[in-house]
């Protein structure tokens, strides 16, 4: 089970409100389609930043790529071997954290077992879907409004 840290916005703030913190951590995300389809987890409430859906992911361990880290993470989170396939974007979120966004492929037939303490509900989203969560990470929004206006491409499964 991981801490609570201060690295989400749900947690306090030493920088006034709309600074940017400087880089505290780097992270990585897995961007999974399938159809039409993106894959999302609703953050449980033991972990930062509880109850908000997102794409799956975390923070790069020290010695660790961004690949690995991606494979391990979604081990952690869903139980589940994913193939990092390419790097789609990178950020940086308001409270501090660099993130590597990368596709990543999963097989359609891998059963996927969510971690109880990590994760509380995972599902298969439409982009209009998602961005009608009230409760979706700002940096996911970001995050699909780039995909929207064709700054960033995915590869979309048949």
């Amino acid at each position: 089970m991981r801490e609570k840290d201060s690295t989400y916005p749900d947690t306090h703030r030493t920088a006034s409100p709309g600074a940017a913190l400087p880089i505290r951590k780097h992270g990585v995300v897995a961007v999974i389609v399938r159809g039409d389809r993106l894959l999302l987890i609703r953050r449980s409430h033991q972990i930062s930043a509880p109850g908000k859906f997102c794409f799956p992911g975390g923070a790069i361990e020290k010695g660790e790529t961004e690949e690995e880290a991606v494979v391990r993470e979604l081990r952690e989170e869903l139980g589940v071997c994913v193939q990092p396939v390419r790097r789609i974007w990178e950020s940086r979120t308001e409270w501090g954290v660099h993130l590597s966004w990368w596709q990543s492929h999963l097989a359609d037939d891998a059963p996927i077992v969510p971690n109880a303490a990590e994760v509380s509900h995972i599902g298969w989203y439409t982009i209009p879907e998602i961005l009608s969560l009230p409760d979706l990470l700002s940096s996911n929004r970001e995050f699909l409004r780039k995909v929207l206006a064709g700054e960033i491409q995915l590869d979309w499964e048949p």
